[in-house]
């Protein structure tokens, strides 16, 4: 067999960094999920736009300047894999194909991007573990309340 057969499904591999981009609803707020596979430690950029009405809108950006309209409805959080864009107070105004764009330093495989087509009544809610990563407090007022929880069990005794 010839060892050097496996060679271009690598390379190709190694292409596909965005994994999966997903979106769906939290409340009134949008998530989009772009998951990544990661190839290396350099630093990584991104870039989540929208397109609507032919034109290109960007929504939160490490590689170019997003809107102002936007601007103070969004923010990214990234977290091991994943880069989630949040945007608040969702109307069917914000509806057209979101895209994710991620760049890591240095990688000359160039830019990767996937898109999904966002509707407002065809989004899914989120799961609810999602609501711990996007909200911090909730889970600490969950914590707080659990010796509360502990003494009021203690009380029905």
């Amino acid at each position: 067999s010839n060892p050097l057969l496996p060679l271009p499904v690598l390379q190709a591999a190694h292409c596909q960094m965005i994994k999966d981009l997903s979106a769906c609803l939290l409340g009134q707020n949008l998530r989009v999920d772009c998951r990544y596979e990661n190839k290396t430690d350099n630093p990584l950029t991104y870039e989540f736009s929208i397109t609507k009405d032919n034109r290109k809108h960007v929504i939160h950006s490490t590689i170019s300047v997003s809107e102002n309209i936007y601007r103070s409805r969004a923010n990214v959080t990234m977290h091991k894999n994943l880069v989630c864009l949040h945007l608040q107070s969702f109307t069917t105004s914000d509806e057209g194909i979101y895209m994710c764009e991620l760049r890591a330093t240095n990688d000359y495989t160039g830019n990767q991007s996937r898109n999904i087509t966002v509707i407002k009544d065809k989004l899914e809610k989120c799961a609810g573990f999602s609501l711990l990563i996007q909200n911090t407090s909730w889970l600490l007022l969950l914590l707080l309340s659990l010796p509360l929880l502990q003494a009021v069990d203690f009380v029905s005794l």
